[in-house]
């Protein structure tokens, strides 16, 4: 009986955790910079009890701290894609070098059918990426009741 009993509680233990789990802020809509400096002083007057003027100078800090906090965000979303870029210059410049290396050595056939090769491996990359795209989409549509 004990042994049934426990087999209950771990299935029921196991289907609780393997439920499928949304995002962090799945559902939540993003929030302009004056909402969010709005929300934290409000809070903030909430749960400290500020006085007007307290709040007044709370939101003059709190403005700064979410202007801070965007630029650093932009900048570094620039940082990325300027480090995209350049992986991917990086990326083709060795891909070019492979194929010069490769011209040299291979006879003019040989070559040919190694370029129609890769730019086959290209194509079946680039359809499971796109499949893969598809799926996510389609996992993260909400689901009409």
């Amino acid at each position: 009986m004990k042994k049934v009993i426990v087999a209950a509680l771990l299935v029921v233990g196991i289907t609780a955790f393997a439920q499928e789990k949304e995002g962090r802020r799945a559902g939540r809509e993003k929030l302009t910079s004056e909402q969010k400096v709005d929300y934290q002083v409000k809070k903030l007057t909430k749960d400290l009890d500020l006085s007007e003027k307290q709040a007044k100078d709370v939101k003059a800090l709190v403005t700064k701290q979410v202007a801070k906090r965007e630029a650093k965000k932009a900048e570094m979303q620039e940082l990325k894609a300027k480090k995209r870029e350049e992986m991917k210059a990086q990326r083709e410049a060795e891909q070019a070098a492979v194929s010069a290396d490769m011209k040299k050595i291979l006879t003019a056939e040989q070559y040919a059918k190694w370029e129609k090769n890769r730019e086959e491996k290209k194509e079946s990359i680039k359809e499971k990426m796109a499949e893969r795209k598809e799926k996510r989409q389609l996992k993260n549509l909400p689901e009409s009741k």
